[in-house]
């Protein structure tokens, strides 16, 4: 039996039950998809950041739609990140397929491309995101803080996706 033949046996047969590394994700408790995401991204919309708080739009990646959701936009050492500190959100796939989205603060939009970040490249971002927003999110980063070790962020940066948020140039296309 070929090893893919293998992995999928498991698979169906409920032994293996987790997702690729790459593609890890932990769904939002009910509090926090019902409550806790609509009072920031009401806040946000109000033009109100909450710890640096937007509210992301990024097309889908199959309907072409606009999808919104509430993110912590980092600054670290002159350059601004996303992070996914769930894993591979649908907004993480959403905008590996499209390359670019919108940033709103209020009334303020702020249209941009990203790239994301090598996991080789992730660790200073995800220290700097840790040291920021560890009481709201720490507990998706499997006992890793700030003041961990180089080695223990290089174990849990594949699981967290990063991207390199990049203002348009003026005068470049929208992504309308």
């Amino acid at each position: 039996m070929t090893i893919e033949a293998r992995a999928a046996t498991l698979w169906q047969s409920g032994e293996v039950t987790t997702p690729a590394r790459s593609e890890s994700y932990r769904a939002p408790g009910w509090f926090t998809r019902h409550v806790f995401n609509r009072i920031v991204a009401l806040a946000t919309s109000a033009g109100l950041s909450v710890w640096g708080s937007r509210t992301l739009r990024v097309r889908g990646r199959s309907s072409g739609e606009w999808r919104s959701t509430p993110v912590n936009l980092l600054t670290h050492a002159g350059e601004r990140y996303l992070v996914a500190p769930r894993g591979t959100t649908q907004w993480v796939r959403n905008l590996r397929a499209a390359g670019e989205g919108e940033l709103r603060l209020g009334r303020q939009v702020e249209h941009f491309t990203a790239s994301e970040v090598s996991d080789d490249d992730k660790v200073e971002v995800l220290r700097a995101y840790l040291a920021r927003w560890k009481v709201e999110v720490g507990v998706f980063f499997d006992g890793v803080s700030a003041s961990s070790s180089a080695a223990e962020f290089a174990r849990i940066a594949p699981l967290h996706p990063v991207f390199l948020v990049r203002e348009f140039a003026p005068g470049a296309p929208s992504p309308d």
